[in-house]
């Protein structure tokens, strides 16, 4: 008789413990809908004034890629990379040997044909040398006289000189090569004003005009330094549809030199409508995908929405494309949102 009244302990005990696992399950807050808790922001456009922001390189003013004209061993450059160098300043010499013998031989040429002709113009003179004979000689002498010039000159191309003032950029050769006719083996640049070479997108160009001012900013030496623009390119480039722009800037110190990079920005008289956000307002995905969340206040929930950024305008962020006028951005409390999450907007 006893057996059936512990049966009836063990079942009664199996439905307590059912009943209780199924109302914690049912009650469990894991499985309720969480409520975040956000601020948000409507989304307006502004009117600001259009700046145009560009990188480019820094050029200088001036370059020359300096060759001799004759060919021959170098026996002498007179500077080294980075070093100042003056207008009509030697910059390097070739060995004068043969080209000075070829110079005497031209001399001995001209004084020996010389000689010959005051001997036949004599008989000329007296009709008793032809026309013919004449002539020979003086073509002689005349040819003789030329070939003394050529020799001069190329004895005088064994020197090199400076055309401009300005900084040895590049030496790209050493005392004792030989070196070929028209070689390129010293770069000059002046640069006491340098040029910045900027690429300015072809939607944007029209606003950029001869002698706008133009801020620049070079990282490399942390200055800013106030420019002009000087020339703007008539035709874009094919390939990345970008027109070349010129902005002038003075170098009175020389810490620019070609090569740097520089930012600039042009401002204009243009303005445009632009929506601007919050920089802490934009997330990123795994594939660095900019992204925001967006409020409906219909359904109570946050929704995802992928942007395209544009620049930062007064520590707040441009957005180009994703969102419009009058949608609901949520600015704080993002970090806790998934698309749809239930939110309570602050």
């Amino acid at each position: 008789m006893k057996r059936p009244t512990i049966y009836l302990f063990v079942i009664a005990g199996i439905l307590y413990l059912g009943s209780c696992k199924s109302k914690n399950e049912t009650s469990s807050p894991e499985n309720a809908p969480q409520t975040v808790v956000v601020t948000t922001e409507k989304v307006a456009s502004s009117e600001t004034k259009n700046e145009i922001s560009v990188s480019g390189n820094i050029d200088g003013n001036t370059t020359v890629r300096l060759g001799f004209m004759v060919a021959g061993k170098i026996n002498r450059i007179s500077f080294k990379e980075g070093q100042t160098v003056a207008a009509n300043a030697l910059v390097a010499s070739l060995d004068p040997t043969n080209y000075g013998i070829a110079k005497k031989l031209s001399d001995v040429q001209v004084n020996s044909t010389s000689e010959e002709f005051g001997r036949l113009k004599i008989l000329h003179d007296a009709k008793s040398l032809n026309e013919s004979d004449f002539s020979k000689i003086t073509y002689a002498l005349e040819q003789a006289k030329l070939q003394q010039q050529l020799q001069n000159k190329n004895l005088s191309d064994t020197k090199l000189y400076s055309p401009i003032s300005g900084i040895l950029l590049k030496k790209m050769a050493e005392v004792g090569e030989i070196v070929g006719v028209g070689s390129p083996l010293f770069v000059i640049s002046d640069i006491k004003k340098v040029k910045v070479l900027a690429y300015i997108p072809e939607s944007e160009i029209q606003f950029v005009k001869l002698g706008q001012i133009a801020t620049v900013f070079v990282p490399a030496i942390e200055k800013t330094l106030e420019g002009k623009v000087i020339e703007v390119g008539s035709s874009a480039d094919a390939a990345s549809r970008t027109f070349t722009v010129k902005i002038e800037v003075n170098n009175p110190d020389l810490l620019l030199r070609p090569g740097m990079i520089a930012e600039a920005k042009i401002p204009t008289n243009h303005n445009v409508s632009k929506i601007l956000l919050p920089t802490e307002t934009i997330c990123h995905d795994l594939n660095n995908q900019p992204y925001v969340f967006v409020a409906d206040k219909a359904s109570n929930k946050a929704f995802k929405r992928n942007v395209s950024i544009g620049k930062l305008i007064q520590n707040k962020i441009e957005i180009t494309q994703g969102i419009n006028a009058g949608d609901l951005v949520i600015t704080a409390g993002q970090n806790k949102l998934t698309d749809g999450s239930i939110i309570s907007i602050k």
